[in-house]
């Protein structure tokens, strides 16, 4: 495998996980770099989801570590910003847009004092980072779905972290919304480096340089390489192909 000069930001060491003693993650390597765009595949089931929440320290870790910027979890919390799947849970709570975004300040204890001058102008730079400062002071329930979904993304920003971590953003968007998220993905990449949880190998493709497939035990391919096994002169690669050898080839 090519080593990755970059910052390592996550790494994964002889990680092994189990509900009830039923083995999920077994022996679970990797390392994750700051320019890399990952995106997590795999089977329902596989262990991808149980991967996202020891990562994100809601599951404790049983054996092995993972640390992220050579902290471990407990320590690094800040450094990750995470967009869930799910983005309709309350949207009918009278908050604003901007106020959403706000909230993704964790070292903030209260805002009974209502928020700072420079708080409300940062939160305005991260909206017009995702295309949404014209929205900020609407409701988060007036929006669509790809709208509510930038916001979230805004959310996760607004604590500066270092690795945006994105739980299937895009799955009950469209698709030309489903596109939209992806190009503000790939640009933020610039400046983050982006995990993404995806059922989608069609954007995997496309935007992805890195995958990972996850079925009990992990196999890592960066896909620029990967992509060269494939005869390409149609301009077409086989999605299936592409699974099929993630889930025979491990390196």
């Amino acid at each position: 495998m090519q080593i990755n000069k970059n910052l390592l930001v996550v790494e994964i060491e002889n990680l092994s996980f189990a509900y009830d003693k039923e083995l999920v993650l077994e022996d679970i390597n990797l390392n994750v770099y700051d320019k890399d765009f990952l995106v997590l595949i795999g089977p329902n089931g596989g262990g991808k989801s149980t991967l996202v929440k020891l990562v994100l320290g809601i599951n404790h870790i049983q054996d092995g570590s993972i640390k992220i910027l050579n902290k471990p979890v407990g320590k690094s919390i800040p450094s990750v910003g995470y967009v869930a799947q799910n983005t309709n849970i309350n949207i009918n709570f009278p908050i604003k847009v901007i106020e959403v975004v706000m909230m993704g300040d964790n070292s903030r204890i209260s805002s009974v004092f209502g928020y700072k001058k420079e708080e409300i102008s940062h939160a305005m730079e991260i909206l017009r980072q995702v295309g949404m400062q014209d929205f900020a002071k609407q409701k988060i329930s007036s929006l669509s779905g790809g709208q509510r979904q930038r916001v979230m993304i805004a959310r996760a920003l607004y604590s500066n972290p270092k690795i945006l971590l994105l739980d299937e953003p895009t799955s009950s968007i469209d698709v030309e919304g489903q596109k939209q998220i992806y190009e503000l993905l790939k640009e933020l990449n610039k400046k983050v480096c982006i995990i993404v949880v995806s059922h989608d190998l069609s954007i995997t493709l496309e935007y992805a340089t890195k995958v990972a497939h996850i079925n009990k035990k992990l196999s890592y391919h960066d896909l620029n390489s990967l992509k060269k096994e494939f005869d390409t002169n149609s301009g077409h690669i086989c999605e299936v192909e592409l699974l099929e050898m993630l889930s025979r080839h491990r390196c």
